[in-house]
């Protein structure tokens, strides 16, 4: 005896209740998704604010030096700004740091990250930078910390920060003003408003922004809209140049 086939009716009806499904299951599954790749990133984060650590316990206290270039060779090497994603990874393994980290490129990456190179626009494959204060290039606003020892409560202060750089590379150390209490470079929030940053004593988390003003321009520098370096919060844009020029790391401010 032949079974009996669906209707039409019975098929719209089956078809609904999968979409239903799906609509209630998709936003769970990308939540899980966004929670897979922040638990990555300060792993990641982790790994390099310890090899930076481990650096130093090396070298007798001194830093790593925190520029980008090759000569001398600096914890990265200098990358070409139009380069392919695989010229930018040669310049991570020619870097101080990078037999520190497991040798693995991919730890320089945040896999939130969406930044793609294409013809028309450059793109970093390195979201991490070093802040200027831990021997990066001098600046007007602070005295760089050398050695170790220079940087007071080592847990409370951050040395690596997600960052987007709108050259194609993040060039240099990571910048701010914390004395004059203005921002310089962009970083990146690649995790809804969060980023991560690995602090000096080789731990790492995950910040949540709070001032629009903030989050804008970054955005901006994120998704390649024009871009300016340097803001200078507005008065009720405070809480998040508060928290970064408190854990800035640096030997002292001018």
């Amino acid at each position: 005896m032949r079974s009996r086939a669906f209707t039409l009716i019975e098929l719209l009806v089956v078809i609904s209740i999968i979409a239903v499904l799906m609509a209630v299951l998709m936003p769970s599954l990308r939540m899980a998704k966004d929670h897979a790749k922040r638990v990555h990133c300060v792993a990641n984060t982790k790994t390099l604010a310890l090899g930076w650590y481990m650096y130093q316990d090396e070298f007798s206290g001194k830093l790593v030096p925190a520029h980008t270039q090759d000569n001398p060779i600096q914890w990265v090497g200098a990358e070409p700004a139009n380069g392919t994603w695989d010229q930018k990874k040669d310049s991570i393994r020619r870097g101080l740091i990078f037999p520190f980290v497991g040798k693995s490129v991919d730890i320089f990456h945040c896999p939130a990250d969406t930044r793609r190179p294409t013809s028309s626009r450059p793109a970093a494959f390195r979201t991490f930078s070093i802040v200027g204060g831990c021997n990066g290039e001098d600046w007007s606003d602070y005295n760089k910390a050398k050695i170790y020892s220079e940087i007071k409560e080592p847990a409370m202060k951050y040395v690596l920060v997600e960052e987007a750089d709108t050259r194609g590379y993040n060039m240099g150390s990571w910048q701010m003003q914390p004395r004059n209490r203005t921002w310089t470079d962009p970083v990146a929030m690649w995790h809804n408003k969060r980023s991560t940053l690995g602090f000096a004593d080789g731990h790492a988390e995950m910040h949540e922004w709070k001032d629009q003003q903030f989050i804008d321009w970054n955005l901006k520098a994120m998704y390649g809209e024009p871009f300016t370096f340097g803001l200078t919060p507005q008065a009720d844009a405070q809480t998040d140049i508060d928290y970064m020029a408190k854990g800035f790391a640096c030997k002292s401010f001018k």
